[in-house]
């Protein structure tokens, strides 16, 4: 293994560090002592791969964005109506936070609280361009299908987005107790009854 892969490989595992403890201690910040500890290094060493926590959170919501966004494009690519685009990128969103709480706890922005303002901007960031994803969308499907939102674009796609935050959150709040896929089917269909003209 090369230095440079070795590099690597201990940012990975100080970031897979930081995801499994932000899953595991719900009550308390992490700090770069603690961290260190998990990781089983000095707080110096994780200073040599990060420069500061930001960075590392940072990292953290770099992964995020590139899984998520990733898929966005594999499901407007693979999928033709605007239903089940709107409806597979909202189950995306829910079942990445399921399977990944630590990570939902940032886009939650519990794990956030009392770090740098320019994380929460970054997670505002993300939001904006799933939302934006959406209104793209129900635009389309206007074109496409003939499909016109009884609300404007922009209200519709907030909507959406609105109730997936709120899942989120509850799945955080419930200490992951709270599933945030489970009986969403049923209520997006429920949402779509009367979406559109």
């Amino acid at each position: 293994m090369t230095v440079t892969e070795q590099k690597i490989s201990r940012k990975q595992h100080i970031l897979q560090a930081l995801a499994g403890m932000l899953e595991q201690d719900l009550d308390g910040r992490i700090t770069t002592a603690k961290l260190a500890q998990e990781v089983g290094v000095s707080e110096a060493a994780l200073y040599r791969h990060f420069p500061s926590k930001t960075k590392m959170f940072e990292a953290l919501i770099e992964f995020i964005e590139s899984t998520v966004f990733e898929r966005i494009s594999k499901i407007i690519k693979d999928q033709t109506s605007a239903l089940e685009r709107c409806d597979a990128i909202l189950f995306l969103l829910l079942g990445f936070c399921e399977r990944n709480p630590g990570m939902a706890r940032i886009l939650v922005g519990d794990a956030l609280a009392g770090e740098n303002a320019k994380l929460h901007a970054r997670v505002v960031k993300f939001f904006e361009r799933i939302e934006t994803q959406i209104k793209q969308v129900l635009r389309e499907a206007e074109l496409r299908e003939g499909l016109r939102p009884v609300l404007t674009v922009t209200e519709g796609a907030n909507l959406l987005i609105s109730c997936v935050e709120g899942r989120m959150g509850q799945f955080v709040r419930s200490g992951y107790r709270r599933s945030p896929t489970e009986g969403w089917r049923d209520q997006y269909q429920f949402l779509m009854t009367g979406f559109f003209r």
